[in-house]
């Protein structure tokens, strides 16, 4: 059985290595300002926030049947009330490292970078790339890993969204002071979706954080469940891109 998650880390393992050559860690630390924490204060101002995704494509499915570039998403998304962008800088799903480029000299909303965190150069990068947030999904790092990498971003003023997908990495996920968790509702080996995976496991979450559900979120029934059952926002980029009207989509999600 295909193992997606497997072959994008192992492909991330040799662009990791080429960005290093290409450009040194410390070439990159000389070059980046602090940030300010821009997604936590986006989540303090209000009650549900909406992390909408500037998608093009999954590494399932292939490429959206939908004309839309990236910062066409991010100005449709910012408009209509998304409270944070998240932009792919990952080739699997048609992003790359230009595309958070030109998305932050578009818009004033925080900003979550969304790759596949394997190396802790990645956090810096992110930071000069004009990242505010890094996804860190528990399930590819050590828990030892995870809490450095947490700590890097919180150096850099970077918040970070800690991905867990079952109770195992929600485990250890709690063993962290990372705030933001996301529960991931798509089966990372085989890329299925299903919110009730947020469902279950918001039982054995710490309410005291923030937690979001990710992924596989397409009508206004499913955001209302997750809403009321308890949850401070959603991540969502294929539910979005491929609603007839994407603005009003986006509307209806962030819960305007």
């Amino acid at each position: 059985m295909r193992d997606y998650l497997a072959e994008i880390v192992e492909k991330k393992q040799g662009l990791v290595r080429e960005a290093k050559q290409q450009i040194p860690l410390y070439d990159i630390q000389e070059d980046i300002s602090m940030g300010t924490f821009a997604m936590s204060r986006a989540f303090d101002d209000r009650p549900w926030t909406l992390i909408a995704e500037c998608k093009l494509q999954s590494p399932s499915k292939g490429r959206f049947k939908h004309d839309y570039s990236v910062t066409e998403l991010a100005m449709i998304y910012k408009s209509n009330g998304a409270g944070v962008l998240s932009v792919h800088t990952d080739p699997h799903f048609m992003g790359k490292n230009e595309d958070l480029q030109a998305v932050r000299q578009l818009v004033d909303i925080p900003l979550l970078r969304k790759d596949f965190i394997i190396d802790e150069y990645q956090i810096y990068e992110a930071r000069k790339l004009g990242a505010d947030a890094v996804l860190l999904i528990t399930r590819i790092l050590s828990p030892e890993k995870l809490k450095k990498f947490l700590f890097t971003a919180w150096e850099l003023g970077m918040d970070a969204l800690v991905e867990v997908h079952d109770r195992q990495d929600m485990e250890i996920a709690l063993n962290t002071p990372a705030r933001f968790i996301g529960i991931n509702n798509r089966n990372l080996k085989l890329f299925e979706t299903t919110i009730d995976n947020t469902m279950e496991l918001l039982s054995y979450a710490d309410k005291k954080r923030t937690i979001i559900s990710e992924s596989g979120i397409h009508t206004i029934q499913e955001v209302h469940r997750l809403h009321d059952a308890g949850l401070n926002g959603i991540l969502v980029g294929e539910g979005l891109v491929m609603a007839g009207d994407v603005a009003r989509q986006t509307r209806e999600f962030a819960l305007m």
